[in-house]
């Protein structure tokens, strides 16, 4: 069997430098923001190309504490794409503000442009994009329409870390950016990590406020804050990874590239990349008519796949306040996607499986 993702195999690769790296974490006798945490947000930052980097415990944080330091008003309206991860949505109507969903392309699933000026209000306060799959959003144009607007511009780069657009690296083509560092991403810590990357001065210190319970000093709080701080070992696993994430993300562009050239089958629709650095395929996701068939068709033929998602924001039961309205779209997509195998490990014996299993399908 060829799984979906074997994230042991990747850890493998530098097994020794990781587990060096959690043992001077428990040498050092320092575990909450000390040495390896500060380390990464440096390192993170300047691989972004920001001023700053906030680590927190995971995606969703970095997104909703991008939203708290905002402070903007209950009810205040933020454009989001309607086939996102449910955390995107989650960031949004948590801090009381109100997701406006938007739909996406069929050419790249990123959020439509041409849809995103019909769904500014006099509410409206921001445009959160989500560089969906690692493929980056077009971001000077959707930039063009913020400003036009006076909106804020925010990223979800949580699937597109080390992607680059017009020259520069997601996380930094905005206002703010929140990073997940879950384990099958492509630079995935040990466990939950995340981060926000900005350039702003007021936010960052917002930021490192709000992570820690509203405290910059031991027992004195300024805000009310949470408890959402990287870890000193996820830092220093994700320092370790971070030096092999542009080689890694180029060895998933060129199994993607194998695949692009190799399925020829009439019943699939292949992704596309707008260039080879806009994307790092964090996932490959293929569209057909009848999904159920074609996934029982690989697995019978020992190929894992996942579905990237298989139920829209608005169709799931924590937002049942949405059950009526319809994301043509949206609902396509969810309805016809299936995620092939791709890693910076697998083997070109590996692809030539999944291809020949596609091809008979």
């Amino acid at each position: 069997m060829i799984p979906f993702l074997d994230i042991r195999k990747i850890n493998n690769e530098f097994q020794d430098e990781l587990e060096e790296a959690v043992l001077r974490v428990v040498r050092s006798g320092w575990y909450i923001l000390g040495d390896e945490v500060n380390g990464f947000e440096q390192e993170f930052a300047s691989y972004c190309g920001t001023k700053y980097c906030v680590g927190v415990g995971n995606g969703l944080d970095a997104l909703h504490l991008i939203f708290k330091g905002l402070e903007l008003d209950p009810g205040d309206e933020i454009i989001v794409p309607a086939n996102t991860y449910i955390a995107t949505i989650l960031a949004v109507s948590n801090n009381d503000l109100v997701p406006v969903l938007t739909e996406p392309t069929l050419d790249d699933y990123n959020i439509d442009i041409n849809s995103i000026e019909e769904k500014i209000t006099k509410k409206t306060k921001a445009i959160l994009v989500v560089h969906l799959y690692g493929q980056t959003c077009e971001m000077d144009a959707i930039q063009e329409l913020a400003t036009k607007h006076k909106l804020i511009l925010l990223e979800d780069a949580a699937q597109s870390h080390g992607a680059v657009y017009n020259g520069r690296k997601t996380g930094n083509l905005s206002h703010a950016a929140g990073f997940s560092f879950y384990p099958a991403k492509n630079l995935g810590a040990l466990g939950d990590a995340g981060a926000i990357t900005t350039n702003d001065d007021n936010l960052y210190e917002k930021l490192l406020a709000f992570r820690n319970y509203g405290s910059l000093k031991k027992y004195e709080h300024i805000s009310k804050g949470v408890n959402s701080r990287l870890d000193e070992i996820q830092a220093a696993a994700l320092r370790v990874k971070l030096k092999y994430l542009d080689k890694f993300n180029q060895a998933r562009r060129n199994v993607a590239e194998f695949y692009q050239n190799n399925i020829t089958n009439g019943k699939i629709i292949l992704p596309k990349a707008k260039n080879p650095e806009s994307h790092v395929w964090h996932v490959f996701t293929i569209r057909t008519d009848d999904r159920k068939a074609l996934i029982q068709h690989l697995q019978d033929n020992g190929i894992g796949t996942l579905i990237h998602y298989p139920i829209p924001p608005h169709k799931q039961l924590a937002y049942k306040e949405w059950g009526n309205l319809s994301f043509p779209i949206t609902e396509q997509i969810h309805n016809e996607i299936v995620s092939l195998p791709i890693s910076p490990v697998l083997t070109e014996e590996e692809m030539g499986k999944v291809v020949e299993a596609v091809e008979k399908y």
